[in-house]
């Protein structure tokens, strides 16, 4: 690592640490002292920049302005608010609960560009499999019948956006886009249909907790003691999907298909086929995120309750340069932002509705910003010659 490199990540956790020393445990009162450690964040910034660590650097200086900003903020507050608000244990685990639905869309997405189908539908796919896996629950009375008919719908969503991208070679982003229409229209006629007024049962089943018996263990306790089956599954998938990617036959067929289409002809793969698949097993895992919406987290369906989740999976995708790890990484800090949003209305009720866009701030500050130039798939977004 150069020392620009190193100045640079310095910066970054020195911006972050000007906020957290505001907030409990630490809670320092002045402000002199939050803007003494982000301004050395923000120099640690300028002075990586100049080293020729560009987006590093700036990236410092961003969580410098951010670490002085909150950091002041926390000061102004009272300490019963502080408290109330920051429980680290029970934000963490909150936020893991809104990582989950995006970390599916994430690992979905991966698996359709990867194979060099940008897949804009994911947002379409998770409402769909949050309207079917509620109603497959309440007509089956299972949750578990209730997740699988929602990962076949999404699987069958999904197959009509690789019939228009690869078969038909049309326009993936606009394949896409009118998919998420389609979801929308779908999702709202059936659940009018079906429910009418009076919305889902409230005995929908639901997707059960697993409660670990560490919940007197201080911390750990609070974020992993009672999280949704799910979650834990989420987690899983993130390790599964790392393996069949990239230490598998499959995962090398699949990513030759994204990076080389002709060559992997050549080599007597079937790349429609491959592609195929993956955008099938893109929709069966981005329609498990809104399932865990539907019958793991709210335990109702409403209309277009996915409200940009898919987007911001897709964005996470970016963010972590199409790899499920770091892919991740980026779900949980939206997750954080989801969950700071919800407890931040303590501060001012009136203000909870902007509160609420914190984590569409923080994507578009992710893929605009920070991530500098992210490189996807050679062939993404390419459809095949004709033959």
């Amino acid at each position: 690592m150069t020392p620009a490199k190193q100045v640079g990540w310095a910066g970054v956790a020195l911006g972050f640490l000007a906020f957290f020393i505001a907030v409990p445990p630490i809670m320092v009162r002045s402000p002199v002292v939050i803007a003494l450690v982000a301004l050395a964040g923000v120099t640690a910034g300028v002075l990586a920049v100049r080293g020729g660590e560009r987006r590093l650097g700036w990236g410092a200086v961003v969580a410098g302005l951010i670490g002085i900003a909150g950091g002041y903020a926390a000061t102004q507050s009272g300490e019963t608010n502080l408290k109330s608000v920051v429980v680290w244990g029970a934000l963490l685990a909150s936020t893991l609960r809104y990582a989950t639905p995006l970390t599916f869309g994430a690992l979905g997405g991966l698996f359709s560009e990867r194979s060099g189908v940008i897949n804009i539908a994911l947002e379409g796919m998770m409402l769909i499999g949050a309207f079917f896996g509620a109603w497959g629950a309440d007509v089956t009375g299972s949750w578990v019948l209730g997740i699988v008919i929602a990962i076949a719908a999404g699987a069958v969503f999904a197959a009509l956006h690789a019939l228009f991208a690869i078969t038909f070679r049309a326009d993936q982003i606009v394949s896409g886009t009118a998919l998420n229409l389609l979801a929308v229209g779908i999702t709202g006629y059936l659940y009018v249909q079906i429910y009418g007024t009076d919305g889902t049962p409230d005995d929908l089943p639901r997707v059960p907790d697993v409660n670990l018996p560490i919940k007197s263990v201080p911390f750990f306790g609070d974020v992993f003691g009672s999280l949704n089956l799910l979650v834990w599954l989420a987690l899983a998938m993130v390790l599964v999907t790392w393996v069949v990617v990239f230490r598998t036959a499959w995962g090398l067929r699949l990513r030759s298909a994204g990076e080389n289409p002709l060559a992997a002809e050549t080599a007597g793969l079937s790349v429609v086929r491959t592609r195929y698949l993956a955008v099938m097993v893109s929709g069966g895992l981005a329609a498990l995120g809104g399932a865990f919406l539907s019958i793991g987290f709210l335990h109702t369906f409403s209309q277009n309750m996915t409200a940009g989740r898919g987007f911001i999976a897709l964005a996470a995708l970016i963010f972590g340069r199409w790899r499920p790890g770091t892919a991740l990484l980026a779900t949980l800090l939206f997750g954080f932002g989801s969950a700071l949003a919800q407890a931040l209305p303590v501060f001012s009720p009136s203000g909870a509705v902007l509160f609420q866009a914190l984590p569409y701030v923080l994507t578009l500050i992710a893929v605009t910003g920070l991530i500098g130039r992210s490189i996807p798939p050679l062939a993404l977004g390419r459809p095949l010659p004709k033959s």
